[in-house]
This record gives C-alpha cells, structure tokens and sequence, in this order.
C-alpha cells in the first residue's frame, strides 16, 4: 500500500441502478463487481468490445492494490469508501447478482458511511458510467481525508469470506421443461429492441411465462387470480376466492425492471387484504419469495435462465400443495 496518501488513485463504482441495486453484496462480501461478465475473465490479449467498452479492461489492469473506491449508489452519492485489497480475480459465484453477471471482482475493505453521503451535485458525471477513475477535486479531497482520518483499523481488517460457487440444477423437473424451453427462447428475442421492438409488458409477462410457470407447477387455473384486488396474481388454497383463502400473492415486474424493488407495494395489498401470505416477486424469468413467517426475509430464489440447485427449493415451495 503505498506511504503516500495522496498518491492513491480514487475510482467510483456503482452499487446498481435503484431498483436492481447491488451494494449490499459489495459491502457483506468485501468485493467491487462489474460486468459484463459471462463474456469470461479478462486478459491481456482479449479486445473492449468482448466487455462492452473499457470498464473491465480498466478495472483489471489499471487499478492498485491501496487505491481508493467510492461506492457510488447515484448521481451525487456515496455509501461506502474502500481501498482496494488485491488483484483482479474472476469469481463465478458472483455470475447472477440480482440478474447481473457480474463475475469481475476486486476485494476491497470498506467503510461503509452512517448515511450515505451526497456531494449536492453530479460530480462524477451528468451519466456516470459503472466504473471510473475520479479527478474531480472535491471528491477525491473528501477521498484522501476520508482515508487519512481515524478510525483507520477496517483498512486492515480481515476481508469477509467469499460465497461458494452455486452448482448448476441437476435435473429439470419435467413439468416446468416447456416453459423453460420457451423462456430461453424468448428471452434473448425480447433483449434484442432492433429485432423485437419494445419489451414485453407485465401483462404480456404473465400471461405467456408466469401463469404457464404456475400451471406446470399443479396451480389448476380456477385457483390463479389475475388482477384480483388490484394484486397481479393470487394464490388460492381453496374455493371460494376470499383473502382467508389466499395461498401466495404473487408481484409481476418488467423484465429488468427488478423484482428486488416490488417487496413493499406487495406487503401493502397484503396489510389491504388484512393478511399476512407470503410473497413471490418475479419478471418472468427471475423468482424471488419472501416469507412472512421469517419478517419477509427472502427465503428462494430461481433465475430461469441461469438454473442452479437452490431453485429446486423455490419449486418446492410454491409448487402446489
């Protein structure tokens, strides 16, 4: 690390857009993550355009351990200050961060702020990218006295422990091989605008991916509501449809639009129904279910696209009973 305080380069890298934000990883795990990352490591022979730009290249080579990072969660803030703690790594357990490939990774002790702190102004950029160096002097002033001033012990504090790698799913019950088999087809269709054109609608995402999900997985039809009391889908035990029958409710987002984000519009049709059911938030491809019992902890989790061993409990769990 180098003697010199000022000699450290600052760098801001964001912690994801508001609603798919990524920040708690880079904090729990003491990590910087950028993608795209399913294009593979990088090295020295591969071109920018394998990255989508020179983020990854940068990131991988023009960074030094003891350089400071600012973890940047908008136009005008910070949440945390970081000095970077080794090399350029690829780590694949990092490869679906809320949807995100985001297998670049640096480690880096943090100190996350009490509040996040705001400049007042877009001082890293009218459209800051996903990682840069920093020369404005305001920022990288509050950098060095940042990491100049005591408490100074978290820069050298242990580093968290990394997540192990998940496994792919073995085997793919045979009742949902349909609609994965449709869903990879599709799902690059509908991230493509010039070939497809806008991106399908919520509606459009529950009626050609969710309710075929929830059907192959032994929901009869007469028991999924659709846009009952202004809830996207509801669950039912049983007949008749009436809220001490509800089963699970179940939030539809925009593919990429983050299902992370949709929790508390669907814990308020619940407080609405005057029950207490857990929650499934999903975009089509991504599931994510919270469970009431445990204060709407998320409890499972499956990206249809990216299937690994846990999704198997969240097929589980709201298969029907």
């Amino acid at each position: 690390m180098p003697d010199d305080n000022n000699s450290r380069a600052v760098w801001q890298i964001s912690g994801g857009p508001v609603v798919r934000a990524y920040s708690d990883v880079f904090l729990r795990y003491g990590v910087g993550l950028i993608g795209p990352g399913d294009s593979g490591p990088w090295s020295g022979g591969r071109e920018d355009r394998d990255f989508e730009g020179s983020f990854v290249r940068r990131f991988a080579s023009e960074m030094r351990a003891g350089d400071i990072v600012l973890l940047r969660t908008g136009l005008t803030r910070i949440r945390a200050v970081g000095v970077v703690a080794g090399d350029y790594v690829y780590l694949n357990s990092f490869d679906d961060v809320n949807g995100w490939d985001l297998q670049h990774a640096r480690r880096i002790r943090w100190s996350e702020l009490p509040v996040e702190y705001d400049f007042g102004r877009s001082v890293f950029g009218a459209n800051p990218p996903r990682f840069s160096r920093v020369h404005n002097s305001v920022v990288s002033d509050f950098a060095h006295r940042f990491v100049g001033s005591p408490p100074t012990h978290w820069q050298g504090a242990a580093l968290p422990s990394l997540p192990c790698e998940e496994p792919d799913l073995d085997e793919i019950p045979c009742a949902i091989q349909g609609v994965l088999a449709e869903v990879l087809d599709l799902y690059p269709l509908f991230q493509n605008p010039a070939g497809f054109g806008e991106q399908p609608t919520e509606d459009e995402l529950v009626g050609h991916f969710i309710i075929p999900f929830l059907r192959a997985l032994g929901w009869p039809p007469e028991k999924i509501a659709v846009k009952w009391r202004y809830v996207d889908l509801v669950l039912f035990s049983a007949l008749p449809r009436s809220p001490e029958n509800c089963h699970l409710i179940v939030e539809a987002k925009r593919l990429g639009a983050g299902v992370e984000g949709a929790l508390s519009q669907a814990k308020g049709y619940l407080k609405n129904l005057g029950i207490s059911r857990d929650i499934l938030v999903t975009d089509g491809v991504r599931y994510r279910l919270y469970s009431c019992r445990n204060d709407f902890r998320p409890v499972a989790y499956a990206n249809l696209i990216r299937l690994k061993r846990p999704a198997a409990d969240l097929f589980a769990r709201i298969r029907r009973p």
